[in-house]
């Protein structure tokens, strides 16, 4: 905020008609001024006013300090040197980055844009939630600023060619995915869990005839579930994949192709949201296909995977050492009523 200080000229007084001055036995400049006959006086040496000290500009120690400082929140306070290093490296390249993500905007360098309701202003991005978000992109690409930037790049066009403000906008049918995704409660780390359940559908033709209206309601689902993070003490959510219902003919041509263009945009596109991943109710001719693809996945995703049984009982000894009983709908074993 600017502050505004209103300022008062003291002028000395000017000799006029209208004004006039009475003289005084001492001059302006404290002199005596000799009266005929009249012992000479002796003034003491009165000493002035002291002069009001400047004000000194901040010293080089003191504007590197400022610049040094970063906005922190309780995520960033985690960072490591070697992610602080890389961060900083990337984010000096946001104008660019943004140049190139949005070249035919003549001002992109140094426009803001809004990502997972967060800010990123390219000129002046030292923001404890832009630090989070940036910092996800560094950590998938191994805190490769390079990479993290082609990354963002591709992130940020692939957002504007498929609109996805637009998509979360849209309304789709609810007899055909209103029972498809699902989020409720949170792990015992404040971690907001959603739910996908494969199985609810009892049309899944309906469901997958068309991938990209699929895709944009998976896309506005994730999005809406993002909505729950804060980028201050939560960044990351728990998924849980249910196949209950799921049967071998359940798996078409059209929901393998759905399935994998989802796969490919939430691995391009949104970056280290996922906490843990739990498959539940797994038909046993699903299962091989997890093991199979294992080796192509890297060690960190596979750690956050889990292949758990069917039913309450089974689901329940994985889920609630990890979920609080009243975070838990019934179905996995715990004690809510859920959805």
């Amino acid at each position: 905020m600017t502050q505004i200080v209103d300022s008062e000229t003291v002028s000395a007084a000017a000799t006029s008609p209208e004004s006039p001055v009475k003289h005084s036995a001492l001059t302006t400049a404290g002199a005596a001024v000799p009266q005929p006959g009249a012992t000479p006086t002796v003034l003491e040496n009165i000493p002035g006013p002291e002069p009001t000290p400047a004000l000194s500009a901040p010293s080089a120690v003191e504007a590197t300090l400022e610049d040094d400082m970063e906005p922190q929140n309780p995520l960033t306070e985690k960072f490591t040197e070697a992610e602080w290093k890389a961060l900083k490296e990337f984010r000096s390249a946001l104008p660019e980055t943004f140049k190139e993500a949005f070249p035919e905007q003549d001002d992109a360098g140094s426009t803001s844009y809004n990502l997972w309701g967060v800010t990123i202003n390219p000129l002046k991005p030292k923001d404890a939630r832009v630090s989070v978000i940036l910092m996800k992109f560094l950590r998938a690409r191994n805190l490769s600023p390079a990479e993290a930037k082609d990354m963002l790049i591709s992130t940020l066009r692939w957002r504007k060619s498929f609109k996805v403000d637009e998509a979360m906008k849209e309304k789709f049918p609810e007899d055909v995915f209103g029972k498809l995704g699902r989020t409720y409660g949170k792990d015992k780390d404040g971690h907001p869990i959603s739910y996908n359940l494969y199985g609810a559908s009892k049309d899944l033709d309906a469901v997958f005839s068309d991938t990209q209206r699929f895709l944009r309601w998976r896309v506005a689902f994730m999005e809406e579930s993002i909505t729950l993070l804060d980028f201050e003490t939560i960044d990351q959510m728990v998924q849980i994949h249910d196949y209950e219902g799921v049967s071998m003919s359940s798996r078409t041509q059209a929901s393998k192709n759905a399935a994998s263009e989802a796969s490919s945009i939430f691995q391009g596109h949104y970056p280290e949201f996922l906490a843990r991943k739990f498959f539940v109710n797994v038909p046993s001719f699903l299962t091989w296909i997890f093991w199979i693809f294992k080796p192509f996945l890297s060690a960190a995703t596979v750690a956050k995977m889990s292949v758990v049984g069917s039913g309450p009982k089974v689901i329940g000894t994985t889920l609630l050492p990890l979920i609080s009983a009243d975070q838990l709908p019934k179905r996995y074993g715990g004690d809510a009523d859920g959805f």
